[in-house]
Formats: structure tokens, C-alpha cells, sequence
């Protein structure tokens, strides 16, 4: 046994356990990978899809009303009908529609059936297309789960072609898509992020090393999960993230406290346990402190109150809580076993393996001088072209997500695009009205009001057809309506009077010219809420555009005190790990700039469409309203992760010697490579959801490689050591009293 070395600190301490009782450590990571294995393929029967809706909202006030008083269906699926032989208005294709859904009203979870029979206006003006909407009794991402059992209920006809689409079958949908992309997402990470790590290391066992950690640290992150999805509910898009992040975090870490390992090995030849040690307690400290900076960041997501936001935050912090954990306890366990076998089998030449042989040459070192000899011209540079790229998002048009997420063959999909293409742009989301009166809302003053405002949406141009109780198919229009409406029913015909209008609650359904996310829509919702419409009646407005409103402002009310939480912990994380009061300010700025930088590419890309036909998406016309808050709480701890392992680097050699600018030559000539090899692993890992077909993934996935990519090039290689040269002694200040303070949490341990 080699005798250990003295003062290695808490980590030293892991490292050297780790390594002593290998065999321990590792037979617990493979019993979690063990159980992992069989629970993995069932995960996504735990998960939820959805989790965008907003409660609380004006929004949902309105429908908990129409629910409770006119028996207002939670969802409804649209069965759309085509035919190229029959006219739609003729009896054989109205008979073929009836005998289609003759089984669906029989189904328990089915509330009402509506036909084109019943209601004329389900047939396109076209007169080539008509559909059936058929209410349910849960809400659209509960009723996801019956969307089989729907379709099977739907009996084929010889003449038409039958498209189901709606809220259930675009959940459904999402939950195909998403677990398709990210099958198809890990066969390319795998292989590209292992020829990644050839390139960094040269040879194929030690590229093999980090990958063996991030695929266990994986299998272990989705056991995880499935535990907690018991507990909490959890999206089912937090596999993407989880196997995006873990993957590309583990890989990350192992990559760094590898390096570590390795160069500790040259300097203890053939001490095992002293290269583990210290690679440990150097990397393995700094890899922590890192991964406590991302999990800030992910903590910060589950501050939002919606279920999307908060169950990746919850992911997230599982993801870093595996992956610092695996590398400061599986990676010095496997290196026990490994380090006699890391050179072997070669996979670059051996001149290109060669270790650095100073700290005062290199191509790193002499990025940073030319850095540091003109640090104002490059500092200045730098900013113009992250501002630069960050402008688009300027003009940001934030919203909610549709079908024009998925990709153009599943059904959902084509549904929605047939809708769009032969009705009006809010056919499938229209304003959803709901009108209380806590006396009698057929009074005659009740009535007016209830007129008034169906007028008021009648001659607007921004609506192409208003419902309501005084003007449904069938009879005259008008408050004289009402009373015809009850003879008729007394005579037995079902004028739908009761879906309308009840004793306090009546409805209105007002569909718009334009899509829901038009600035049109958003502008009349804002006329309608702000509208007395008179007698004792309350109004609350509901719908699509109500919908994507309502869940923008609910993220965006909350991401200021989400971001300041996030801001100000990494900021104390940082004042402690560096002793430093301005550099963690600088770090925080740099980092606020990257992620700025991809702020604006998303909008270029994907608001604006540029690139559409390469990436292969339909352009939205904005920018999903999460895909900002998550962006700015992963990308904050990512991009800090770099600036740890740098600067960690940096004080090292700045504690020896006190001299700025060769402390920042020799930090970055020790770290360079590795941190821009580790950006690549996380640009290679993130950069294969591009392929995915759900553009949330896809958009998630190109910003944050965009984002890494320009923090490890630009930021850390560039801008980093031009600000360090600008603020020379600066960068170390500290005032005294803070610093007496300081020590006290324990010394710097290099």
C-alpha cells in the first residue's frame, strides 16, 4: 500500500477511498445499473406529456365555469373527413361520417358528439372538407392515454379518408416524437462523442473511460427519475434533457479529472494512488464546485409553477447530483484499474500525444499573450460581436407551442395543417368566453349584455364566425331567439341551447381570422378582458390565444426572481471557491453574454426560419416561451463550468507567484485544451437533438451547442484572458474582513 500523502483535503480523502475499496465502489454502481436496466424501457409510463398549461388563470377560471355550469368539455378531438368522389354537403358522405362514429358516443370518456349534420359550420367554405369534434371528459394531457382506444372506435369508410387531430392526439403524438428523438439522438452522440475523446486523448482506453462513466452515470440519472416520476409529476421531455445533460456533463467531469489523472501520473510514475489522489483532490474538487454552479441553475427552473419547467429543474439537479458523484467516486475507482492500460492502443500518432513539455510554450499559451497584448481591442471586439448576434432577439415574438412542433408525419400534425389550410386561422382555437351573472343571466339587462358583446365580436374584423346562445344554427337570431329556442326543444329538438346558456353562466365561442399567437388575437383578448359588458355579469375569456398569454406571463412574471436567485447564489459560490469579489461579477457578465449571443440565433433560426430547409423544420414564427427561461438556467451553470475549471487553474499558479499575466498564460496552457475539448464533447452530445423531429428539442439543442461552443472559443480562450490582463491585481481583491471570513469556510485546496 503507498503511503498516503499528507494534508490532501476532504477530496483527497474521497479520491483515496474510492480508489482503496475500488471493488466496493464499483459493485455498488453496477447493482444501481443493474436495477436501472429493466425499470429504463418502462420510464416513459411514469412520465407525463404536457405540462405547458398555466392554472390559476383568468383562462382557467373560465373553463372551471363552463365545465361546471354547461357541462363544457374538458377536450375534444377533431375526426376530419375528405372524400374524392363524394360532395361533403351530400347524403351518402354526411351518412358515411354517422356511421364512422356510430361507436365513439358509446365510449365512458366520450361526453358529446358534434357532426357537420348538426352544425354546417364544420364544413370549409371550400366545400371539400369537413370535420366531427367529439368532447371529452379529461383535459387534453390526461386524455392522451385514450387516444388508441379513440381510433380504434372509428370505423373506416370506403369513400373517405379520416384524419384525427385535437389536444389528446397532439399529446400523444409529442410522447411518439420525443422518445424518437432521442433514440435517434444517442445513436449519434455515442459514437461522435468517443472519436471526440480519441482526438482529445489518443488512445482507445482512455477515451473509453469518460464514456464508460457517462453511459452508467446515464443509466443511473433514469433510475432516478423513475423513482421520483412516483413522487412528483414529471415531463416526458426530461429524457431528452437527462440524456442530453448527463451524458454530456459526466463525460465532461470524467474528461477533466482524467487529464488531471494523467498529468499526475508523469509527475508520480507508477504511483497509482497518489495520481488518483491528487487528480481528485485538485479536478475532483473543482468538478464539484462546478456541478454546484449547474445545479443552481436547474434549481432555479423549479421555482416556475408549471409542471414542464419544474420537472426538468428536478432532472436537472439529479443529472449534476450523479455526475459530480460518479466523478469523484466511480472514475477514481475505475482508473484503479485502468491506469496501467490508459496508453494503450494508440489511436493518434504519437508526436500528436505528446504531453506539453512547459508551461511557457504551447499554442494556449500563446493565444492568451496575444490576448493579453491588445486586451482592450479584443475585449471590445468580442462584446460587438456577442451583441451582434444577440440583437434579433429584440424583436422576440414569444408564445406557446401548437402542432407545428411535430413533424409532418404523424396525424396530429396533418390534422392541424388540413384545419388551418380550409378554415379560418383560430378554427381550432377560438375565444372561449364565459359570461356569470350571480342572479339570473336570462334576464332581460343579462341578455343585453350577452348581445352586446356577440355584437361587438360580429363586427370585428379580426373574427370570422361568433357562437352563442342568440345566434346558433337552426332559428332566428336575436334575444327573441332564446324563447324560440325552448318551444323547440319542448318539441323535441336539440337546438344545443343547454351547452350555451344556463341560469348564471352563459358562452360565447368567437373564432378569429388569424391564428391563436397573432399579435391580433393578443390585442382583442386585451380589448375583451378589459370590456364591462354590462348588468350584474362578470366576463372571463379563455382559449388558444388566452392560453398563450396567460402561460407567458405566469413564466415570465416569476423568471426575474428565478434568474436573481440563480445570479446571486453562483455569485456567493464563486466569492467562496475563488476569494475574489470581482471575477465571479466578470464571470457572471460573460456568461449573461453567451447565452444572450443564443437568445438572438434562436429567433434567426427558428422565429425567422433561416436555415428551416438544412434543419428540417416548418418556421413557427416565434420563439417557445420556455426555451429562453431553460436555455438561460442550463447555459448559466454550463458556461460556468468552464470559467471554474479555468480559474482554477489560473490561482493555482497565481497563489506561487503573484504575477497576472503569466498566471493567466500558464492557467490557460494547462486547461485550454481540455476545456475546449470538454465543450466539444457537450457541442457533439446537444448538437445530435439537431436531427430531432420536435423542434423544442431541436431548438434546445442547437442553442445550447451555439451557446458552448462560443463560451469555450470566444469567451474563455479571447475574452477571458483580456479582461484578466485589464483587471491585473484587481481580479485577486478582497477586502480584508470579508476575506477573515472566508477562511474560515476552509482553506483553498490546490
Amino acid at each position: 500500500m503507498n503511503k498516503p500523502i499528507p494534508e490532501i483535503g476532504l477530496f483527497g480523502r474521497i479520491g483515496r477511498f474510492s480508489y482503496r475499496r475500488r471493488r466496493h465502489v464499483l459493485a455498488v454502481w453496477f447493482l444501481l445499473v443493474l436495477v436501472a436496466l429493466p425499470l429504463v424501457p418502462r420510464i416513459s409510463g411514469v412520465l407525463e406529456v404536457g405540462g405547458f398549461s398555466s392554472g390559476g388563470s383568468e383562462g382557467s377560471v373560465a373553463r372551471e365555469l363552463l365545465e361546471g355550469h354547461l357541462g363544457f368539455s374538458p377536450s375534444s378531438m377533431a375526426v376530419i373527413y375528405q372524400s374524392d368522389t363524394l360532395a361533403v354537403d351530400s347524403f351518402e358522405f354526411q351518412s358515411q361520417v354517422a356511421d364512422s362514429l356510430s361507436e365513439v358516443g358509446q365510449l365512458a370518456f366520450v361526453t358529446d358528439v358534434l357532426t357537420p349534420s348538426d352544425d354546417p359550420s364544420l364544413i370549409s367554405s371550400s366545400g371539400d372538407l369537413a370535420y366531427a369534434l367529439v368532447g371529452l371528459n379529461l383535459g387534453p394531457e390526461e386524455a392522451q392515454r385514450d387516444v388508441p382506444e379513440f381510433e380504434a372506435a372509428i370505423k373506416s369508410q370506403p369513400d373517405l379518408t379520416i384524419t384525427i387531430a385535437g389536444g389528446p392526439s397532439f399529446y400523444r403524438d409529442l410522447e411518439i416524437a420525443s422518445q424518437r428523438d432521442l433514440r435517434r439522438a444517442e445513436i449519434i452522440a455515442f459514437p461522435f462523442a468517443l472519436v471526440a475523446l480519441l482526438l482529445v486523448f489518443g488512445t482507445v482506453v482512455a477515451a473509453l473511460v469518460p464514456l464508460l462513466i457517462g453511459g452508467l452515470g446515464v443509466a443511473v440519472i433514469m433510475l432516478l427519475i423513475y423513482a421520483v416520476a412516483h413522487v412528483f409529476d414529471m415531463s416526458i421531455f426530461v429524457l431528452n434533457l437527462a440524456s442530453m445533460l448527463g451524458l454530456g456533463l459526466a463525460v465532461d467531469y470524467s474528461l477533466f479529472v482524467t487529464s488531471r489523472f494523467r498529468e499526475e501520473q508523469h509527475k508520480h510514475p507508477g504511483d497509482i494512488e497518489s495520481a488518483v489522489i491528487m487528480s481528485t483532490r485538485t479536478a475532483g474538487r473543482a468538478v464539484v464546485f462546478s456541478g454546484l454552479t449547474v445545479m443552481i441553475g436547474m434549481v432555479g427552473l423549479t421555482l416556475f409553477p408549471l409542471m414542464f419547467l419544474r420537472s426538468i429543474g428536478i432532472a436537472g439537479v439529479l443529472v449534476v447530483l450523479v455526475s459530480t458523484t460518479a466523478a469523484v467516486t466511480l472514475l477514481p475507482a475505475v482508473l484503479g484499474f485502468a491506469a496501467p492500460y490508459l496508453e494503450r492502443f494508440p489511436a493518434l500518432p504519437s508526436r500528436w500525444r505528446e504531453s506539453r513539455t512547459s508551461d511557457h510554450e504551447g499554442f494556449w499559451h500563446r493565444v492568451a499573450h496575444l490576448s493579453m497584448a491588445r486586451p482592450v481591442i479584443v475585449s471590445v471586439s468580442i462584446v460587438i460581436v456577442l451583441v451582434t448576434l444577440g440583437s434579433p432577439f429584440l424583436r422576440a415574438n414569444i408564445s406557446s407551442p401548437d402542432a407545428t412542433l411535430l413533424p409532418t408525419d404523424l396525424p396530429s400534425r396533418q390534422g392541424y395543417d388540413l384545419l388551418s389550410a380550409g378554415y379560418s386561422g383560430g378554427e381550432i382555437s377560438p375565444f372561449v368566453i364565459a359570461m356569470q351573472s350571480p342572479t339570473l343571466m336570462t334576464s332581460d339587462e343579462n341578455v343585453r349584455a350577452l348581445r352586446n358583446v356577440v355584437s361587438l365580436l360580429e363586427r370585428d374584423p379580426r373574427i370570422d364566425k361568433v357562437q352563442s346562445a342568440l345566434n346558433l344554427p337552426g332559428l332566428p337570431s336575436g334575444e327573441q331567439a332564446l324563447g324560440l329556442r325552448r318551444i323547440a326543444e319542448l318539441a323535441g329538438v336539440d337546438t344545443r341551447l343547454e351547452s350555451f346558456i344556463s341560469p348564471h353562466v352563459a358562452m360565447i365561442l368567437a373564432f378569429p381570422v388569424e391564428p391563436a399567437n397573432s399579435e391580433s388575437n393578443k390585442a382583442l383578448l386585451s380589448l375583451l378582458r378589459d370590456l364591462d359588458p354590462g348588468g350584474d355579469v362578470t366576463m372571463y375569456v379563455a382559449g388558444g390565444t388566452a392560453e398563450i398569454v396567460d402561460v407567458v406571463n405566469e413564466i415570465y412574471s416569476d423568471f426575474p426572481f428565478a434568474a436573481a436567485a440563480v445570479v446571486i447564489a453562483t455569485y456567493l459560490v464563486l466569492l467562496v471557491l475563488f476569494r475574489s469579489v470581482l471575477l465571479p461579477i466578470k464571470a457572471i457578465v460573460m456568461n449573461t453574454m453567451s447565452i444572450l449571443a443564443s437568445y438572438g440565433a434562436l429567433v434567426w433560426i427558428f422565429q425567422d426560419g433561416h436555415l428551416h430547409k438544412y434543419l428540417g423544420f416548418t418556421p413557427q414564427g416565434y420563439v417557445e416561451a420556455s426555451l429562453p427561461v431553460i436555455m438561460f438556467c442550463v447555459l448559466f451553470g454550463l458556461s460556468m463550468d468552464y470559467e471554474v475549471f479555468l480559474l482554477t487553474r489560473i490561482r493555482e499558479e497565481w497563489d506561487h507567484t503573484h504575477d497576472n499575466a503569466h498566471s493567466v498564460a500558464v492557467g490557460l496552457e494547462r486547461s485550454g485544451k481540455i476545456i475546449t475539448s470538454a465543450a466539444l464533447i457537450v457541442v457533439v452530445v446537444t448538437g445530435s437533438f439537431v436531427v430531432a423531429d420536435v423542434v423544442l428539442i431541436k431548438a434546445l439543442g442547437v442553442g445550447i451547442a451555439l451557446a458552448v461552443a462560443l463560451d469555450a472559443s470566444l469567451i474563455r480562450a479571447l475574452l477571458v484572458p483580456a479582461t484578466m490582463r485589464i483587471l491585473g491585481a484587481w481580479n485577486w481583491w478582497v477586502p480584508q474582513w470579508l476575506d477573515r471570513w472566508l477562511v474560515k469556510l476552509g482553506p483553498i485546496e490546490h
